[in-house]
């Protein structure tokens, strides 16, 4: 196997699905909070029901939980702010002090450890006032509330953070545009043109925290961050793979602008076929061209797609409704494709269009796990399915490295039992850390190591020579 010496092997959480205690120390309502059943919007406010409302109360047990990361040997911790902890309105003054006491807890936690913070600034938790009062990111005022948010996390962190994310999965508004946008418009009643409006606002957003983060610190690594949806053809019909390259055009235009500087080429047609007349300023273009210091993506799995809708199975999986089964493919509980292979694909095609580094930001496999007594008092997973998951997606990691990609690190997705952003429930758990909770909410909430804890720790400490071809 090969990794460099200074690869970032880690893990990832996000606030929203670890934290808990939402209403507690000035925090206000994010979008999270209503949404009880994953998709699902209850906008009349918390519901008793919503699992994300407790979290796995990351917020009382950081030290403990990042502690079990250390032991890991986690070289970079990713983790996201909680928006709404720090402005929780979005429109304060001032930003909410006992919200920035504890990012300043949890940063210095993992700097005892000697753990790289890597800040996903917004991941799925915009300020639910704001999706109230301007239709989330559809309104361009966004804009400057989001970098009046940024400013005070890279003033406050300059010198004790290094890599940040300006926004998580950030194509991923195309499929969910309340939970990634904060528009309240239903999906079904939202235009072309709201929708590319909205997205065309956190575009610019994005640039403009880049230069922000350069000017402020010049040496803030910012990168962006994207849902890889890996599409293959169903069969080698042309119309297949011309649907396939209509699909990937619009999951790529947001790394094209990012990374790029500019919409790309193929974006005059998308947007003319759509129907869209992006109001774009000079300034807005200026913006555009701070360009990110490197990529980032999620990849769980691959997809194939087919010009024709009749053809093919269904994934079942409620994130990739539209898209078809590859019968040459393994398939996770929750109906998602398994193909390490895919992942070097992906870091090839990435590296090869954008010429930066290329960071995994997550990856992982949810599974219902079943706790045993671990012949030690206490108990434990026998996680060999993770294990072989993650073994086989690093393995094309270290291909991908071979190739000639410049991969900066990997994060496992919840590396600890987080509470499920597609389903709100827990019972589909990517950690290597068990927690004790149940769906209904109940359980101690006690920590317990998976065998995949063990595993991981030892491919860390080889930097990957204890990988398994």
């Amino acid at each position: 196997m090969y990794f460099p010496e200074n690869f970032l092997w880690g893990g990832a959480t996000a606030a929203n699905q670890c934290e808990g205690a939402y209403d507690e120390d000035g925090k206000g309502l994010s979008i999270q909070d209503v949404l009880p059943k994953g998709f699902k919007v209850i906008t009349d406010g918390p519901t008793p029901d919503n699992l994300k409302l407790k979290g796995i109360d990351y917020y009382h047990r950081y030290k403990e939980d990042i502690a079990m990361f250390a032991e890991m040997g986690f070289k970079v911790y990713r983790f996201s702010i909680a928006w709404s902890r720090i402005f929780p309105t979005g429109e304060e003054a001032v930003p909410n002090e006992a919200g920035l006491k504890f990012y300043d807890a949890v940063i210095d936690e993992c700097l005892k450890y000697g753990i790289e913070p890597l800040i996903t600034i917004s991941h799925y938790e915009t300020p639910l006032a704001l999706a109230k009062k301007y239709n989330g990111w559809s309104n361009r005022i966004m804009i400057d509330l989001y970098l009046k948010y940024c400013q005070v996390l890279f003033e406050r962190y300059k010198g004790k953070v290094k890599y940040w994310v300006t926004f998580n999965e950030i194509n991923s508004i195309l499929h969910q545009p309340f939970m990634s946008g904060a528009i309240l418009t239903p999906k079904a009643q939202l235009s072309n043109q709201d929708l590319y409006q909205a997205i065309h606002h956190e575009l610019v957003a994005s640039a403009r925290a880049v230069e922000l983060a350069h000017r402020i610190d010049p040496n803030y690594k910012v990168g962006c961050m994207i849902l890889a949806v890996t599409i293959y053809p169903l069969s080698p019909n042309p119309d297949d793979i011309i649907e396939v390259m209509r699909l990937d055009d619009e999951n790529y235009l947001f790394a094209d602008v990012q990374a790029r500087g500019a919409y790309p080429y193929f974006a005059k047609r998308l947007f003319e076929e759509k129907g869209v007349q992006l109001e774009i300023t000079d300034a807005d273009r200026e913006a555009l061209t701070h360009t990110v210091d490197f990529v980032s993506f999620s990849y769980y799995s691959s997809n194939c797609a087919s010009a024709d809708p009749t053809k093919g199975e269904p994934t079942g999986s409620n994130m990739t409704t539209n898209l078809k089964r590859n019968p040459y493919s393994k398939v996770s509980e929750w109906g998602w494709q398994i193909d390490p292979q895919g992942l070097r694909y992906t870091l090839n095609r990435l590296y090869a269009r954008y010429q930066k580094p290329l960071f995994i930001a997550e990856n992982g496999l949810g599974a219902n796990d079943t706790l045993v007594p671990d012949g030690k008092g206490g108990f434990t997973v026998e996680d060999d399915y993770r294990i072989k998951y993650m073994n086989d997606h690093l393995v094309q990691v270290s291909e991908a490295l071979h190739d000639g990609v410049d991969v900066m690190g990997y994060t496992a997705w919840g590396c600890i039992d987080l509470i499920s952003c597609s389903t709100a429930e827990i019972k589909k758990r990517y950690g290597m850390i068990y927690v004790d909770l149940n769906s209904d909410g109940t359980g101690t909430l006690a920590r317990w190591r998976k065998k995949s804890f063990d595993w991981y720790k030892e491919v860390i400490a080889t930097n990957g020579e204890s990988l398994k071809v």
